[in-house]
């Protein structure tokens, strides 16, 4: 029998047991994240569900089904540093309660799998998704892996070695998802649109596209004190127009879009001395391609536009870009019928932040996933949290989910 109070209680045993008075601990590859993947494992012995650890360090746990084809329900229990207690280890601890009711019933239709995805949040070495791209097949770049290091200067390869993943066979985790029929998730919103409309649950139709780029405005250094401000070419003059344009530039893309200039470093850096140069960081993000691909020709046009004004140069550097990721429009409708049937109304909204179900569905699998509100919409901070009954609810959700998903795959 399911019980979601449960779910709330072995929540609160894990911050416990991996987190202090700034919050959860458990940042990957370190020993308190693999105190939890131990706590874990302990979680589910009685349920005959048996534990693999893949080529990537993914945590597995099988229940085998009259076939082979899987439906996988997926999560990850790494977190930032000081993180809080919900963001990822909410996801992995639903699935062990719907892992709990699917074991008590006995016979299924069709194999069902559990995924603890290892280091999702790349805090350590500020590479995300590791474990699921690995699997997915698209980790890409693995001499620029092998060369991260850490804040105390340990190598990435040095670090997974201790945990017996080798980054040279880490692509062999694809094999994983080879029986993979569909994938469910559940996150915290991380955000606040579930808050403003007072709704506890919504449908995750997507994950959003990225371009990142680094934008240099190049002017000239100058006495701070001698230079009239007609004859100044000042750097930050640009930046501080593109930032401002850029605001502008999200809102005539309507709903879901989003700009940001996430930093700016400036030279010489001095207060009496003007801007020479103002280096930008600008991140873009939105669920439709073609609105995306628009938003970074009107910023790359408005900065051009910004360097004649201020008689500057520009030059950009793309950083790193991924396509919006769109989930399977039928696990949509089964999750809107879900959390209708639970919470009594749906609303379907994209996500900002990237998830590990974003690289699922790029390898071709039909995946959901399912959002419970955020309170005050903060995450990544020991002030994460949402209302108790809310996340009863959304455990009872990813059920419903997972039954319907199940009825659909074994007809």
């Amino acid at each position: 029998m399911l019980d979601p109070g449960r779910t709330v209680a072995d929540l609160r045993e894990l911050q416990d047991l991996t987190g202090d008075e700034n919050g959860a601990q458990r940042v990957a590859w370190t020993e308190t994240w693999q105190r939890a993947r131990e706590w874990l494992r302990g979680k589910l012995s009685g349920t005959a569900a048996e534990e693999t650890i893949d080529a990537a360090g993914n945590q597995w746990f099988t229940l085998l089904g009259d076939s082979e084809r899987a439906l996988l329900i997926g999560g990850h229990i790494d977190s930032v540093p000081n993180g809080g207690w919900l963001d990822g280890a909410l996801n992995v601890m639903a699935g062990v309660e719907v892992l709990r009711r699917i074991a008590g019933e006995g016979k299924r239709p069709v194999t069902v799998r559990l995924v603890n995805w290892a280091d999702e949040e790349g805090a350590r070495f500020g590479r995300s998704l590791f474990g699921s791209s690995a699997a997915a097949g698209s980790m890409a770049d693995q001499e620029e892996l092998r060369q991260r290091k850490d804040a105390d200067g340990v190598s990435l390869p040095d670090a997974i070695a201790r945990f017996d993943v080798d980054l040279e066979t880490a692509l062999e985790a694809r094999s994983e998802l080879e029986n993979a029929a569909a994938y469910l998730e559940l996150h915290i919103e991380q955000g606040p649109v579930l808050e403003s409309l007072e709704l506890p649950l919504g449908v995750v139709l997507g994950t959003f596209g990225v371009e990142r780029h680094q934008v240099t405005f190049r002017g000239q250094a100058a006495h701070a004190g001698s230079t009239p401000m007609d004859k100044r070419r000042d750097a930050l003059a640009g930046a501080a127009k593109l930032e401002l344009e850029i605001r502008e530039i999200a809102e005539r893309m309507g709903e879901g879009a989003v700009c940001t200039m996430g930093g700016v470093v400036t030279r010489p850096g001095i207060v009496t001395s003007v801007v020479e140069t103002a280096e930008c960081l600008l991140d873009q993000r939105h669920l439709d391609v073609v609105q995306l691909a628009e938003m970074l020709d009107n910023a790359k046009a408005a900065s051009r536009r910004f360097g004649q004004e201020e008689d500057l140069e520009v030059e950009w550097e793309r950083i790193w870009s991924i396509e919006p990721i769109l989930f399977d429009e039928r696990l949509i409708e089964l999750a809107d019928e879900s959390i209708s049937e639970v919470a009594g109304s749906s609303h379907r909204l994209p996500s900002g932040p990237l998830h590990d179900a974003a690289e699922v569905a790029r390898a071709g699998i039909p995946t959901v996933m399912l959002f419970v509100q955020s309170l005050r919409g903060l995450s990544h901070t020991k002030l994460e949290d949402t209302k108790e009954e809310h996340l009863e609810l959304s455990v009872q959700a990813l059920d419903r989910l997972a039954q319907k998903t199940l009825a659909l795959l074994g007809g």
